[in-house]
């Protein structure tokens, strides 16, 4: 791992420019977890076995795949009963899926930094010391201890949704169990994927390999198989490479236009009031107007399509359409954008950005990028006056004015944070994986 330096001076060519102290200092190694590399190659396998889903025919690559900057090129994707990769994935017609799923696939960059505490795009995974696990999650007192960080806990929640990798209901015995509320403990849902994964030979040969009490006798548990994944998932994506955070540690010069736009991020555009830090986040929640589209995050009993954000996990009016501030490394290749997916081009969302409270008014529905799923309300949430209104109501940033060649430097910022090194991994897609199951390339 590349070790990164700390200048006295950050970089002499931005010395001169105005009020940009919320410039960030170089990403240093102590800012992310240590990697324990046999634990990352024992996850590789993990991430990419579909063993983990409930018909075995869906792995955590199926929607954060790097061939799409380790999301799935999808507005909102497809989980159980969905074929393919990408724009590709097509529903099996002997098994359809219920319906989309809800918000876009996020990035997989940088999960393994410290700061990261808060995930999912409402938030609903959080560090809280005190909880007896340790986080506050969906799962409340149930939370199991033993999962080494928020990402761990992050990665196995899709396993437990009937829309991303758990199936419908009653078709296996993973769905089955997540349909009667059975998630920890014997004959869980939890149990029942880290059973299969154990009675695998190979794999229960380098879980012993890798961890102590399971060498000594203890079974291997589903925390055991999330921390692998965790550790998998912050070596290979771990991304402080790239242009600008060579220009930070002072190793290379941005361009001039990427200069003008760094300018204008951390000065008169705003842009760092929200996408602040060393990798472009503030961690908070913010209503910025992205249309709906889509299910929406409702229970199965209830008929809306709206989905209201952070309010869904703290309850208070003030949070409704309010989402988690992404991170910005390699954001030009992480289409499309918003908790949505609502927007097929970075430009586009930029100039959504600029006059939020307009956004619906102006949003152009055929730039969505998704594949066709028969019988399903895609535009409820928008076609409703009211809905619309509320999303508009809520937000309470400022527009910005911006001309057109202000907006091409902030992007050429913009994609100053591709590091191309992260991109394509460093342990990359294994051959096999020990299930034998069939691996998505």
């Amino acid at each position: 791992m590349k070790k990164s330096v700390l200048f006295a001076s950050v970089f002499v060519s931005c010395a001169a420019l105005p009020a940009l102290a919320d410039i960030p200092q170089p990403v240093r190694d102590d800012d992310y977890f240590p990697i324990n590399l046999d634990e990352a190659r024992l996850g590789q396998l993990l991430f990419w076995d579909p063993v983990l889903s409930g018909n075995g025919n869906i792995s955590c690559a199926s929607c954060h795949h790097p061939r799409f900057a380790t999301g799935d090129g999808l507005a909102l994707g497809l989980g159980e009963g969905g074929m393919g990769l990408g724009l590709e994935r097509m529903p099996d017609p002997e098994n359809l899926p219920e319906q989309r799923i809800p918000r876009n696939s996020p990035s997989l960059f940088n999960l393994g930094a410290r700061e990261f505490t808060t995930l999912f795009h409402d938030g609903r995974i959080e560090v809280d010391p005190s909880r007896a696990s340790g986080l506050r999650t969906p799962l409340d007192d149930d939370m199991l201890a033993g999962f080494n960080s928020v990402l761990s806990a992050q990665t196995m929640f899709p396993v437990l949704s009937g829309d991303e990798m758990a199936g419908h209901y009653s078709e296996n015995d993973v769905s089955q169990a997540v349909r009667r509320g059975i998630i920890t403990g014997p004959g869980g849902a939890w149990d029942i994927i880290s059973k299969r994964v154990s009675d695998i030979p190979d794999y229960a040969q380098r879980f012993r390999a890798v961890y102590p009490e399971i060498a000594a006798g203890r079974d291997i548990a589903f925390t055991d198989i999330s921390n692998a994944i965790a550790a998998f998932v912050e070596f290979e994506w771990r991304s402080d490479d790239s242009p600008f955070d060579q220009h930070l540690r002072g190793e290379a010069t941005l361009s001039d236009s990427a200069l003008g736009g760094m300018e204008l991020f951390y000065g008169e555009a705003g842009c760092s009031a929200c996408h602040s830090g060393p990798f472009q986040t503030d961690h908070d929640f913010h209503a910025m107007g992205v249309p709906q589209i889509g299910p929406g995050k409702a229970a199965r009993f209830e008929t809306h399509a709206k989905d209201e954000g952070r309010m869904r996990v703290t309850g208070r009016a003030q949070d409704a359409y309010a989402f988690r501030t992404p991170s910005l490394r390699n954001v030009v290749k992480t289409a499309p954008y918003g908790h949505s997916g609502a927007y097929d081009s970075l430009g586009g969302f930029l100039q959504a950005h600029t006059d939020p409270a307009r956004a619906i008014d102006v949003y152009d529905r055929s730039q969505v990028n998704w594949v066709d799923l028969p019988g399903v309300a895609d535009w409820k949430a928008l076609d409703d006056p009211a809905e619309a209104m509320a999303i508009k109501g809520a937000v309470t940033a400022p527009s910005v004015s911006l001309s057109g060649g202000e907006r091409a430097k902030l992007l050429a910022f913009l994609d100053s944070l591709t590091d191309e090194v992260a991109l394509s991994g460093r342990l990359g897609i294994p051959d096999a994986v020990p299930s034998g199951l069939s691996i998505d390339r």
